[in-house]
């Protein structure tokens, strides 16, 4: 029955029963929803007297902050706080912690400033209210700029203190539990932002009960039909296959009672959104879906796991293929369990689950069982232990400063933790056996950022066990990955649309713009130097140490409007800035100081060879300059072409042949622009330029023209022909690579003897 079929059957009577009871939500107790002070102090009997005596400060001071405020749903507003420090008492948070829940919209709402907070409460527990609130205080152009700046503070007072984050889901776990009363465009609007954001951040952090929890109210306030629907196909089915469950649940335990093995055996049932998704992604109906039940099995030791494993595999069979070992290779978030799924008497699957006592408490808590367990005593760490959880954490976290300290932007910042918040994870191996969890879909470039940007930004080749790869190639768990580095190499822009990790994206658009940066840097203190010396000065020195020249410098970036000289040289070299124009301020600005033009400077630099161009000197071409100097694609120039270099605005340095029209339009139109480049005596690299050329139409005439090419030591680059060959001929469209003109001419030559070519020429202008 597929998911349409289903809700007409059941969405009446489901929608009925909704109408008749209010909506509980789901786990929500009296415990949860405190509303007073004396309910939330029975949760606090794990901190000390002098802890509880601050707690109730804070308490005090939070309860006089909101005086006269209410939520939407007309309770007084301190209820809220009271029940978010309640969520965080279950984990045994410190006295730290559940102030800041108690305070944590004291800054947002009401106006108190940190500063107050550190001199009442200290300030660590001010740092974690100031991390919890958010930027509305800022003007942004739009609630999305407003949202991710947000929250980016935020994720960076998470990294420098998970506690925050911890405090903020509760927070946010508390909103949608009583969100009834909001609007319901809010209600929308703050349901897919949980389901976008939260959720996964609750998955990432091991918090795998508030995560299950979070995924159903966003579910049921997104998809109210669809989850009446399912919610009652599940009532349906609990009560049909009641009986396979006890069944099996005293068939297990009895065999773990024959082997003498303590367990604890509890049946366990998928969610509803879980449900919805396996549907959506199987594209099944509901009665396909076959592990809607399953159990877990609790053991005193980690050893017991794999005993409870053999115990299982003797009762039932297993189905191959789905026995997975979490306890040796740890999920991202630190969870360990094994999985395996066996076939019941009834012939349906059933997944179980073994785990410690430990590994039970982070499976289900997560990073903050590291406070449950520092309360409750330190644990055998070979059972699997908090510290598992709080270690990958950590890593996540750092990473989180990693890509903050690449990216300013807060947008891009919020699209790079995005792409790491989905752990759905790969396994690989160094050639020193360590383990590495990547996303699903993570390439070796992914695998050398994650070792360490340098290896990343240097990588040039790959090896996957043992054999050569490309940098493309989709990882699988259990490949050894080698990655190859050269010192001269560097990040391709490529790279961009291959990897799936934030870190290795973050990394390589930080290194391209570095970059750019530095080449467009350079180039405009070229620019500048000749254009000075044109005008018979020496170009001041950049040492902050020469308080002339530092004046100088100062003087002409505040004329400019730049905020130093590094910025006013990257503007020369993209031309957003014209260096004649830059020199003649300069000029003015050294001759106020008593500097005058040199006599033989003057007249070395004033005047190059051709008198129709403003003299900034000459800039040399050799291939390797990157994004600040490029090759214009209109003319497409090879070493031995005359060339002359155009400064678009913002573009840097686009190099046309002299002949060139396109180049002769822009310089009747803009020509101050213009300026003397010429090609180095060392070239870096090869050139692309275009050929056309004639052939006969015949078989094998393609493998011919490339054969003759590649004779004259040159590749072809690209290619273009006819759709439909004229008078028993094709014309041919090439870009070819060449070193210089004496190398094109030698690649025309070796064409021209080839029997089936016709015709052969430049194609010089597109």
């Amino acid at each position: 029955m597929g998911l349409r079929s289903l809700a007409a059957e059941l969405l009446p009577a489901a929608l009925q029963g909704l109408q008749r009871a209010p909506l509980v939500p789901m786990d929500a107790s009296p415990a949860t929803e405190a509303s007073s002070f004396a309910s939330l102090t029975g949760k606090l009997a794990y901190l000390s007297k002098a802890d509880l005596k601050q707690v109730r400060e804070a308490y005090k001071f939070a309860d006089e902050a909101h005086l006269g405020q209410f939520r939407a749903s007309g309770q007084p507003y301190i209820t809220h706080p009271i029940a978010v420090a309640g969520l965080c008492a279950d984990w045994k948070l410190d006295a730290q912690a559940i102030m800041a829940a108690l305070m944590h919209d004291t800054i947002e709402d009401q106006g108190v400033t940190k500063a107050q907070l550190i001199e009442k409460f200290g300030a660590p527990t001010a740092d974690l209210v100031d991390g919890l609130t958010k930027l509305d205080k800022l003007q942004f152009n739009t609630r999305e700029e407003s949202q991710a700046e947000s929250f980016r503070k935020m994720l960076l007072a998470m990294a420098r203190d998970v506690r925050v984050i911890l405090i903020k889901l509760a927070d946010r776990l508390h909103n949608m539990r009583t969100m009834q009363a909001m609007a319901a465009d809010k209600r929308m609007r703050i349901a897919r932002e949980t389901l976008d954001i939260y959720v996964p951040i609750a998955h990432r952090l091991g918090l795998n009960q508030m995560y299950r929890e979070l995924q159903e109210l966003c579910f049921e306030l997104l998809h109210p039909w669809r989850y009446a629907a399912l919610a009652k196909a599940v009532q349906r089915a609990r009560g049909h296959r009641r009986d396979i469950v006890e069944r099996v649940q005293k068939e297990v335990e009895k065999a773990f009672g024959r082997h003498k093995i303590k367990v604890v055996v509890s049946g366990r049932e998928k969610t509803i959104y879980s449900i919805y998704r396996k549907m959506r992604e199987k594209h099944a109906g509901f009665a396909q879906v076959s592990d809607i039940f399953g159990f877990r099995i609790v053991v005193p030791t980690l050893t017991d796991c794999y005993v409870a494993l053999g115990v299982l595999h003797q009762l039932y069979k297993p189905v191959p293929g789905r026995f997975k070992d979490y306890i040796a290779i740890p999920k991202a978030n630190g969870y360990q369990s094994l999985h395996t799924t066996l076939v019941s008497p009834l012939g349906t699957a059933v997944e179980f689950q073994m785990r410690t006592d430990t590994m039970h408490a982070v499976a289900e808590a997560g990073v903050a069982a590291h406070w449950l367990y520092k309360v409750g005593g330190d644990k055998d760490s070979k059972n699997g232990g908090a510290s598992d959880a709080q270690r990958l954490s950590t890593m996540w976290l750092q990473s989180l400063l990693d890509i903050q300290d690449d990216t300013r932007d807060a947008a891009e910042f919020l699209e790079h933790v995005k792409i790491d918040l989905y752990p759905d994870a790969v396994y690989v191996f160094t050639p020193r056996s360590k383990i590495l969890a990547l996303p699903r879909g993570a390439t070796p470039v992914d695998f050398a950022y994650a070792i360490h940007s340098d290896v990343g930004d240097h990588t040039v080749a790959v090896k996957i066990n043992g054999e050569p790869a490309p940098l493309r190639t989709e990882l699988k768990s259990g490949d050894v990955v080698e990655v190859i580095t050269a010192p001269g190499a560097r990040p391709n822009p490529g790279w961009l649309s291959v990897v799936r990790t934030g870190r290795a994206r973050s990394k390589i658009r930080h290194y391209l713009k570095t970059m750019e940066t530095e080449e467009s840097r350079a180039l405009g203190e070229k620019m500048l130097a000749q254009a000075l010396r044109a005008e018979g000065l020496p170009a001041p020195s950049s040492d902050p140490a020469d308080t002339v020249a530092s004046t100088l410098w100062q003087q002409l970036t505040r004329w400019s409007g730049n905020r130093n000289r590094g910025e006013l040289l990257v503007d020369i070299g993209l031309g957003r800035k014209i260096a004649v124009i830059v020199a003649k301020r300069m000029a003015q600005l050294m001759l106020e100081h008593g500097i005058r033009p040199d006599a033989v400077t003057l007249s070395l630099g004033r005047y190059a060879s051709d008198d129709t161009l403003p003299a900034q000197g000459v800039v040399f071409v050799d291939g390797s300059e990157g994004n600040s100097i490029q090759l214009a694609p209109c003319c497409r120039p090879i070493p031995g072409d005359p060339i002359v270099g155009y400064l678009g605005r913002g573009e840097g340095l686009l190099v046309h042949s002299s002949d060139c029209p396109t180049g002769k339009r822009l310089f009747e139109r803009d020509s101050e622009r213009w300026m003397h480049v010429e090609w180095a005596e060392d070239l870096t690299r090869a050139f692309d330029t275009s050929l056309y050329v004639q052939v006969r139409n015949g078989k094998g005439v393609l493998a011919q023209v490339a054969s003759s090419i590649s004779s004259a030591e040159a590749d072809i680059v690209h290619l273009d022909m006819d759709s439909e060959p004229v008078e028993d001929s094709i014309e041919l469209r090439l870009q070819v690579s060449v070193r210089d003109r004496v190398h094109f001419a030698d690649v025309l030559r070796t064409l021209r003897r080839s029997p089936v070519v016709l015709k052969v020429s430049r194609y010089k202008f597109s």
